[in-house]
């Protein structure tokens, strides 16, 4: 996706016009469906005009602009891309990163403070930033990594800048990333025409725009297919902005020595598909190749269980519960990596912890006490449980009741959703767990798929087709609206969910059963892991914290959307989770947010059953006809 795409000639009238922006501003609505704030629209009249004026100086015509190009499988956005051929013939990019920054603070690591947004934050040096995005590419598109490939560059314009002698943005810290990522300020205007000329002066850049547009991905990598390459290889996942941010800050604090007067605690915030995991994952291998005892933490099972299925023994050590922490001494590790933070719960006794190794510390103050930094993964809603109270503040005020300085991220860029965040929105507005501006959802605009499907067994063989295609790229997961038995004597499993002609099973029950599953059938604990498990049905316990290619989701009827009264309302008659049951007055939104949870859990097409059809009725007045 991008905003525009056009030729020199063209995107220099437009600008010249004064109608960039205005362009820009339709072209965003059309595909947001809201408009973008003010301060992007100035933004856009600015810093393309001076790009503008660059490119005008250098008399350029066929070269090819793209505005605001969504980068493959993931919501950030590009500033600007110009193509064109060389003096050789060959076919050449250059992204051009566009900053209004007029001064900033140097830092210790690879970030900067300066005026964004209203206030002074630490976020990338430009030059990391527009290299990331380099690299991103050259890893994703085909058009830059096969025969005949596009040569990609990347440089950063700070048109405002005006630097001072030994000025903190050419800091000493930074100088492997301008050397090998130029960065241009407000008087290199010679400099930068001289980087985009030799390499776009030619033109025919429309041509190379197409490639780049009509360019393959490549496969979509879930969280479980490049564990083993993270932790085993050291081949750290490419972050981005905020994640490189947010993971940046840890290896600074980790560097700078964990032994300090006052604690440091992390808050890492994020929707669906934002990335959360894959920073926790490379967080663990990084700190640990550099000798730090680190452990990484989550509270559901089926998510830890196939972590350690996807590592060795040896790392699969490190991969703790939430729970593992009771009598722990205060400081035993360096750092604790708490994923999935929304489950942790008021303390870490259960039915099969024993009486002698019982706590009576709250669960969040034994995680908090045990490590020297630890770090909290966190999505405020994705709580579906009662006795799962994490959230951001609980978390916070906590720690500051311990006394610890606390740091908060937020990350914002998508990368399920074929790296569109509108779908996400959509679902959470339709569900009511929170207002967007995503009210509709355009099927024909959206290269994510979304389809509501007339039978579960059609749903059934939408997944079994994708698996067949690509083995267990695809799950098929429900509400928890039937019972969930143990297995027969054989070992066989019961066809649980029954709708009308259609009998299906749940992933395999594995605790207070009689008799095993039978040889073959996968743990529900595995559930995410095993390709065999496509022919069981998943339910929220399964599939949290994991993505597939496709998603197959059979909405139940414990969550019906009352047309008469024009709201949700939960049903725990029809709900067969017995723990959720118990709390009525939360029942409803813990059921959304299961469904939220289900909704968002695919990369590229999601489809949907719907048992009830006034619920139907309604998510299908919420899509463009």
């Amino acid at each position: 996706m991008r905003l525009y795409a056009g030729n020199a000639e063209e995107f220099i009238s437009d600008t010249v016009q004064n109608q960039i922006a205005v362009k820009l501003t339709e072209a965003f609505f059309n595909y947001f469906r809201y408009n973008p704030p003010e301060s992007e629209k100035r933004s856009w009249r600015e810093s393309l005009s001076k790009i503008c004026s660059v490119f005008q100086f250098l008399k350029f015509k066929d070269q090819g602009i793209i505005l605001e190009y969504q980068l493959p499988l993931n919501s950030k956005r590009l500033d600007c891309l110009i193509s064109g051929k060389d003096n050789q013939g060959k076919d050449n990019a250059v992204i051009i990163e566009l900053k209004q920054w007029e001064k900033c603070q140097a830092t210790d690591s690879d970030k900067v403070i300066t005026f964004v947004g209203g206030g002074n934050r630490e976020v990338l040096h430009p030059s990391v930033q527009v290299g990331q995005y380099q690299i991103y590419l050259n890893d994703n598109l085909t058009a830059f990594y096969e025969e005949n490939k596009i040569n990609l560059d990347a440089c950063s314009y700070l048109h405002n800048y005006f630097p001072e002698k030994e000025d903190p943005i050419f800091n000493q810290n930074y100088k492997e990333y301008y050397d090998k990522y130029k960065l241009f300020c407000a008087d290199d205007v010679l400099l930068l025409q001289k980087f985009i000329s030799s390499r776009v002066s030619y033109g025919e850049g429309i041509k190379i725009i197409n490639r780049i547009e009509e360019s393959d991905y490549k496969p979509s990598r879930s969280l479980l297919k490049h564990v083993s390459k993270v932790i085993k290889d050291n081949q750290r996942y490419i972050l981005l902005d905020e994640q490189l941010v947010a993971f940046d800050k840890v290896s600074t604090l980790t560097r700078n020595g964990l032994n300090t007067d006052k604690k440091k605690v992390i808050i890492i915030k994020g929707g669906p598909g934002t990335g959360k995991s894959v920073i926790a994952i490379n967080l663990m291998a990084e700190l640990s190749s550099k000798g730090f005892n680190t452990q990484y933490s989550t509270g559901s099972k089926a998510f830890t269980e196939s972590l350690r299925k996807s590592l060795d023994k040896r790392t699969a050590l490190q991969i703790r519960y939430f729970n593992s922490y009771s009598n722990a001494d205060e400081n035993q590790i360096d750092v604790l990596i708490a994923d999935e933070s929304h489950r942790i719960r008021l303390t870490s006794n259960n039915r099969f912890t024993k009486k002698e190794n019982k706590s009576d510390l709250p669960q969040i103050e034994e995680l908090i006490s045990v490590a020297k930094l630890p770090i909290f993964f966190i999505d405020d809603h994705q709580n579906v449980r009662p006795k799962e109270i994490g959230s951001v503040e609980y978390i916070k005020s906590n720690a500051i009741r311990l006394g610890c300085e606390v740091f908060e991220y937020q990350l914002d860029i998508q990368f399920r959703c074929q790296g569109s965040d509108k779908f996400v929105q959509w679902v959470e507005n339709t569900l009511g767990t929170r207002k967007t501006p995503q009210i509709l959802w355009n099927p024909k605009a959206e290269e994510f798929k979304f389809e509501i499907v007339s039978s579960p067994q059609e749903l059934w063989q939408r997944i079994l087709s994708h698996n067949q295609r690509e083995p267990n790229s695809a799950r098929l997961v429900a509400g928890f609206c039937w019972p969930w038995s143990c297995p027969n004597s054989d070992g066989s499993l019961v066809k649980d969910v029954v709708i009308n002609d259609f009998r299906m099973t749940w992933e395999a029950k594995e605790t207070s059963c009689k008799y095993k599953p039978a040889r073959g059938i996968p743990r529900a604990s595995l559930w995410p892991l095993d390709p065999r498990s496509v022919n069981q049905i998943g339910s929220i316990y399964t599939i949290q914290g994991f993505e597939f290619d496709y998603v197959g989701v059979i909405f139940g009827k414990d969550l019906i959307y009352n047309f008469e009264k024009q709201v949700w309302e939960g049903h725990p008659e029809n709900s067969s989770d017995s723990v959720v049951k118990q709390s009525r007055e939360k029942f409803a939104d813990m059921i959304r947010n299961a469904y939220r949870v289900l909704l968002s859990r695919a990369m590229k097409g999601c489809y949907v059953y719907f048992c009830d059809k006034e619920t139907e009725k309604f998510f299908k007045s919420r899509i463009e006809k």
